[in-house]
């Protein structure tokens, strides 16, 4: 039922995937939270992280539903108070990078970590936040994402990957 939700609101525009609709129907939205939690309930984990924007939506939202902490993982510009991880990713499917930033003290040793995004297609981002999650002497359990395109090779370098749909299921451009 979540995957007819997901296909019935994703459109493309210009040649650009747009999840938005998704977000402004509530009981979309909730179906999609609760799906991509599902997976996870049982694990032990004790922070949901998220890469901004769609990631911070999603995350914080999954966090919620696992009822535990949301850890924001920033892009280079924009105001973050305190000491920070930083990693820059490898390129995206844009071909750019991206320097991905964590506040130290929002991980700790001992923390099970689940990443939550809205696609996932070369794993650069994903990877630099494997990174950072071990860096802060955590654990990355897993990803949850609305839509996998990632390369089937790279897989097991993020723990359990969730996916809501692969790439392959939307709708032609």
């Amino acid at each position: 039922m979540t995957r007819a939700l997901l296909l019935d609101r994703f459109q493309w525009v210009d040649g650009h995937a747009d999840l938005w609709p998704v977000f402004r129907d509530g009981a979309a939205f909730a179906g999609v939270v609760k799906a991509l939690a599902e997976p996870f309930r049982d694990e032990g984990v004790t922070a949901v992280c998220g890469i901004e924007s769609r990631g911070f939506l999603l995350g914080g939202a999954v966090a919620l539903e696992l009822g535990v902490g949301f850890t924001a993982i920033r892009k280079a510009a924009g105001l973050f108070p305190g000491e920070k991880l930083t990693r820059e990713t490898a390129p995206d499917y844009r071909g750019l990078r991206h320097v991905l930033r964590m506040q130290r003290s929002a991980l700790s040793s001992g923390d099970r970590v689940v990443l939550v995004d809205d696609w996932i297609e070369t794993g650069s981002q994903a990877s630099a936040v494997r990174e950072l999650v071990v860096e802060a002497g955590a654990e990355l359990v897993g990803c949850a994402v609305l839509v996998d395109q990632l390369d089937p090779a790279l897989r097991s370098r993020f723990g359990r990957l969730h996916s809501l749909l692969a790439k392959e299921e939307l709708p032609e451009e």
